[in-house]
């Protein structure tokens, strides 16, 4: 399952998995989406790795955007992983 966390101006939408992995090797992978006329442009990374596990329509300057913004929000792609995505967190 993928949890929302936002939408940037150009339509890419950025969603999060749940926490993933086992005992102290726990990751979210963060996908990228954005909409074009005939399908999508995707991109998805590993935290806390930072590792490109999927690129496909995104430039290398969007894919370093995208680097520094998953840099400055690791820790709350991680505190909302836990417990079910931003959603949750609003409710509690």
């Amino acid at each position: 399952m993928m949890y929302p966390y936002m939408t940037l101006a150009d339509e890419t939408g950025i969603v999060h998995s749940h926490l993933l992995g086992e005992g102290n090797e726990k990751y979210v992978e963060v996908h990228f989406e954005r909409p074009k006329p005939y399908g999508f442009d995707s991109a998805r990374c590993r935290l806390p790795s930072y590792e490109w596990v999927m690129r496909d329509g995104f430039t290398d300057d969007e894919i370093a955007m995208f680097e520094r913004m998953l840099h400055a929000n690791a820790h709350s792609f991680f505190k909302y992983a836990a417990i079910g995505g931003i959603g949750v967190a609003k409710a509690i």
